[in-house]
């Protein structure tokens, strides 16, 4: 793996004549987790497709670069809203994907042991149509963590997890992703605060930092620091919308 670097975006985003967000400025810190969150429709996901180069409905005026003056493309991981899982391939085939892409041997008997960690030992071989929703999301984040890239964006990738997993996961991300350059888009207060070494907020008018709480990720789902910024934040995302 390269070593990770910053991410900065400025600029504003429209939809036809309709702006969807005006005057952004973020950054993202290299080797740390930011959290990004909003209300629905606000263009959270639309900032990672623009980082990654992707198309979207809109125009884009301003700049995203990295920090090192290295293009983004080609070091960046993406887990997307939806799992993305190939249906004819096995979830194990799904999971080694990205080498395959490049060319590349796949390293198996890593995917195996990543296919461990997220809980889907034993169900190696089967197709995507054979797995629950939550299943397919562990399977797309295990594909996702088998990257190794110093910039990873994330698009809500626990929000399909029942409770206990997505703590699981949490934990299991924040472990492999360590030192990585890390964008997560969610709706989860209580997600962002428990993992976001940076937290911001993005609205039409631009996007704030929010507070985070004293401890360092991943922190204790009890930790009261985390119990009060994840109360707080929520109050705040209400009110905006």
């Amino acid at each position: 793996m390269s070593i990770a670097t910053s991410i900065t975006v400025q600029g504003s985003y429209r939809i036809a004549d309709k702006a969807l967000f005006d005057g952004v400025s973020l950054t993202i810190p290299a080797g740390q987790w930011s959290c990004l969150l909003g209300r629905s429709g606000v263009g959270k996901s639309t900032i990672l497709r623009l980082i990654l180069g992707l198309e979207t409905a809109g125009q884009f005026e301003g700049a995203i670069a990295a920090g090192d003056g290295k293009p983004i493309r080609g070091r960046a991981s993406y887990m997307a809203q939806s799992d993305l899982l190939l249906p004819w391939l096995s979830l194990r085939e799904n999971v080694v994907l990205g080498a395959r892409l490049r060319g590349e041997r796949p390293d198996l008997d890593r995917a195996d042991a990543m296919i461990a960690q997220v809980g889907l030992t034993g169900d190696h071989a089967k197709k995507p149509g054979a797995l629950s929703g939550g299943m397919r999301q562990r399977a797309a984040l295990a594909r996702t963590l088998m990257e190794d890239c110093p910039i990873v964006l994330l698009d809500e990738p626990f929000s399909a997890l029942d409770a206990g997993t997505r703590a699981d996961m949490q934990d299991l991300a924040a472990r492999v992703l360590k030192g990585r350059t890390v964008l997560l888009v969610t709706h989860d207060p209580a997600e962002a605060c428990r993992l976001g070494h940076h937290v911001n907020v993005l609205s039409e008018t631009g996007i704030a930092p929010w507070p985070v709480p004293g401890s360092a990720p991943v922190r204790r789902v009890d930790d009261p620091g985390l119990l009060h910024a994840q109360a707080a934040l929520l109050s705040h995302l209400r009110g905006a919308a």
